[in-house]
């Protein structure tokens, strides 16, 4: 039997998205039950290489949610005879040739559906949306399996589409726990030094998508500085794209002098060899979007001992448990006391810290990987999964 894998993501540039491809192709083809195709572009063709002879890379340069990507995988899926294909984002063909499972990891669409979201001129959106509903509602008509990294993004699901929920499992994400133990407290003081870091600082990783509520993160980061007199950076690690520079204007406008500007720090993209710095460094991480559909970052700096503050909204709470302090994220004032008491309080830092750690040992890849494998196996093989984390 052959598995595809869409794998066009794969890689750090695609941001959550592009490591979860990542770790699922390099799990899931240590299986010998199965040959795996595994799709990728021109970009990340190099990124992914396996020796294992069970192991075919094919090249598959379209670009996602585009019309050649729907002209033309299901001919190069249909050539390669696939089995099974798996695509780990809803951006399915509608005319695949082949059975499919599909990863929905949120329904930011359904959830967040603003034209802040998009560079495009209104009509061009309204037509581009209306094929993004398309495709999803396809994806998820047709798949014999859908994959939720939540119970709440499965409940998503189920609230806007009418099917059976026996057809949603929920497979949780994995955290590199061990990758931790390689980056020593203090160590790259110097290296951060060169992206203007010089205090101690509060950590975001991720994208600037409206959903992310980076704008309520800034104003609270405001209060922190001038209402509650403490001298931390904040810094915002991702790649610069609009959505950054964005937010760079309402930061130009939200601090009127150069000193405070210099507070708050754009680092661009991080390599995955550079990223352990950045967590293992950090005085604090905050998640402060509207809602999340798993939450990699946080349970990432959980695993380099940093203390957390979340968000309570969507898949927050499920994933993160105890482990960290909420605040609502549509209160500038919540967020910004939240941080003051993990910037001040050591005990209950130092409490968040070992409950992070336990928390974040739940999560693992192959887990990840041996839950989707056993997905494969029922389809092709016709049999049922109780699946439980």
């Amino acid at each position: 039997m052959r598995i595809g894998i869409d794998a066009r993501f794969l890689g750090p540039k695609q941001k959550g998205l592009g490591r979860y491809v990542q770790k699922l192709v390099e799990n899931v083809v240590d299986s010998g039950d199965f040959e795996f195709v595994i799709f990728l572009r021109k970009k990340n063709f190099d990124e992914f290489n396996s020796a294992a002879k069970n192991v075919k890379k094919v090249l598959a340069d379209w670009r996602w949610y585009t019309l050649a990507e729907q002209v033309f995988m299901p001919f190069i899926i249909w050539k390669e005879r696939v089995d099974l294909m798996h695509f780990p984002h809803f951006n399915v063909p509608i005319f695949c040739p082949s059975k499919f499972v599909v990863t929905i990891h949120d329904l930011v669409l359904k959830r967040f559906p603003t034209k802040r979201t998009t560079t495009l001129n209104p009509v061009i959106y309204k037509i581009k949306e209306s094929g993004y509903r398309l495709v999803l509602n396809s994806a998820i008509k047709k798949s014999k399996k859908i994959i939720a990294p939540s119970n709440f993004t499965k409940q998503e699901i189920l609230e806007h589409f009418k099917i059976d929920s026996s057809k949603i499992d929920v497979i949780y994400e994995g955290v590199p726990v061990a990758e931790a133990s390689g980056v020593e407290e203090g160590v790259g003081r110097e290296f951060l030094g060169k992206y203007g870091i010089s205090k101690h600082y509060i950590l975001y990783v991720g994208n600037a998508y409206p959903h992310k509520n980076l704008d309520g993160l800034i104003a609270a980061f405001s209060k922190i500085i001038k209402e509650y007199k403490l001298d931390f950076q904040l810094v915002l690690v991702g790649e610069i794209d609009y959505f950054y520079e964005r937010l760079k204007g309402l930061i130009l406008k939200k601090f009127n002098d150069l000193s405070a500007k210099k507070m708050i720090v754009f680092s661009n993209f991080v390599s995955e060899k550079e990223l352990p710095i950045f967590y293992k460094n950090a005085s604090l991480y905050i998640s402060p979007a509207f809602f999340e559909g798993f939450g990699l970052p946080a349970l990432e700096a959980m695993s380099y001992g940093v203390p957390v503050v979340s968000s309570g909204e969507g898949a927050q709470p499920e994933i993160l448990g105890d482990a960290v302090l909420y605040f609502n994220p549509d209160n500038v004032g919540d967020m910004a006391e939240k941080m003051s008491v993990l910037l001040k309080n050591e005990n209950i830092k130092e409490r968040m810290v070992k409950t992070g750690f336990d928390m974040a040992k739940r999560y693992n890849w192959k887990k990840m990987a041996e839950e989707t494998i056993k997905i494969y196996k029922i389809i092709l093989g016709g049999k049922s999964l109780d699946n439980n984390f």
